[in-house]
């Protein structure tokens, strides 16, 4: 088996999205900050891109897992989600970075807009999308990582087996206090320096 010292494609790195990869938007109809609702407001975070490189240098396997009821409750459409998605996902290819699977659970319990109304078995905090993805990629649990700005995102990946790093992102401070992550990190840069730390020998 693999030390922590060579990760490896069994070692599975499991990212949020928003507020992680790229910025929460203001919703002035909320007045909170939520996911983009429309392509132009995407926007990769600073050294996310360089910290993904990094990461995929050592041969671990990249999955982004991320709850998006946007359209469920709403506020956008899902045509705008899957657009958002699309420029997310060319901006990374552009930069040589290869997510092996994307999961998006669409659907939430106060939705109003089939057929994502509803409650459902993959919306985190529930680690259903972490288990697809471990089964499918042959992924070892306790040895990868789901690194996420929130409760739900550290109770999914405790749920499923796997250490945990909570990114202290400003703008979700309200969705996080009640869980007890592995490792708690700034951003996403400063948790894969994190995690080349672990997997360097000392």
């Amino acid at each position: 088996m693999p030390s922590p010292a060579t990760p490896g494609a069994d070692v599975g790195v499991f990212l949020d999205r928003d507020g992680v990869l790229n910025r929460l938007v203001m919703n002035p109809a909320t007045g909170d900050f939520e996911s983009p609702h429309v392509v132009d407001d995407l926007e990769i975070l600073p050294g996310v891109i360089p910290a993904l490189q990094r990461l995929q240098a050592r041969g671990v396997s990249l999955f982004v897992i991320s709850n998006q009821p946007s359209a469920a409750l709403g506020k956008t459409t899902i045509e705008k989600i899957a657009a958002i998605h699309a420029r997310l996902n060319g901006e990374l290819q552009d930069a040589g970075i290869h997510i092996r699977h994307f999961y998006y659970c669409y659907h939430h319990p106060r939705g109003t807009v089939a057929p994502y109304a509803g409650p459902c078995d993959c919306r985190k905090p529930s680690p259903y999308f972490l288990h697809e993805a471990m089964r499918e990629y042959r992924v070892r649990a306790e040895a990868s990582w789901m690194i996420g700005d929130r409760d739900v995102d550290v109770e999914c990946g405790q749920r499923a087996g796997c250490r945990t790093i909570l990114i202290e992102c400003p703008e979700s401070a309200g969705g996080r206090g009640n869980t007890a992550p592995s490792l708690v990190a700034a951003d996403l840069p400063a948790a894969e320096r994190m995690l080349q730390t672990l997997w360097t020998p000392q």
